[in-house]
């Protein structure tokens, strides 16, 4: 014979909130990063976002102009600062250079296709990589290009030196594709928040 359940018998049938309540607190513990990051920024009120914006735009804003900007007092603002900093959404601050004043004339994108895809390869070539003052930036692809790389040098040559005698000599590489950067009409901005 089938038991009958009844909505208020927990010994029988557990309350959907308390399978609810164990099962929140298994995953938790097992919550990945990035997801608890999309927790955090899913909290966060316009406040912080005018706040988030307003430190993209001028990192060196004090806290008294920061409580200006967001009609907070200064220690509201910088207690909010301090908590976007703890929580890892600010994750620091930096100036911007300007390239043609220190003698970067040839920005480019290089893509570049590995010889193999074994865990090797790919350390020798990201170890490789930390090596070059030139690549300012690398991110890993889909598509034909395993890697693309953002790269500033001084001049033709030196771009033409990179790619010919730092990079392809390495055996992990297979192809090499660089794309010059002719004008930046939209330069580099922050995060939409």
């Amino acid at each position: 014979m089938r038991k009958g359940y009844s909505r208020n018998d927990d010994t029988d049938f557990p309350s959907l909130a308390r399978i609810l309540r164990q099962s929140e607190t298994k995953q938790r513990a097992n919550f990945p990063e990035i997801a608890q990051t999309m927790l955090q920024t899913s909290m966060l009120d316009e406040t912080d976002s005018r706040l988030l914006a307003a430190v993209q735009s001028n990192a060196q804003l004090t806290a008294q102009e920061l409580g200006e900007l967001l009609n907070l007092s200064a220690s509201q603002a910088a207690r909010r600062r301090a908590r976007l900093e703890a929580d890892g959404i600010i994750t620091g601050y930096a100036a911007r250079l300007s390239p043609g004043k220190l003698g970067l004339s040839v920005q480019a994108f290089v893509q570049v296709q590995m010889a193999a895809h074994s865990p090797e390869a790919a350390k020798g070539f990201l170890r490789l990589i930390a090596t070059l003052p030139e690549v300012v930036a690398c991110w890993t692809l889909t598509g034909d290009a395993d890697y693309l790389l953002r790269v500033w040098c001084a001049d033709l040559p030196a771009l033409n030196d990179l790619i010919h005698q730092r990079l392809l000599p390495n055996p992990a590489v297979a192809r090499v594709q660089s794309q010059i950067v002719m004008a930046q009409p939209k330069p580099d901005a922050g995060l939409p928040v």
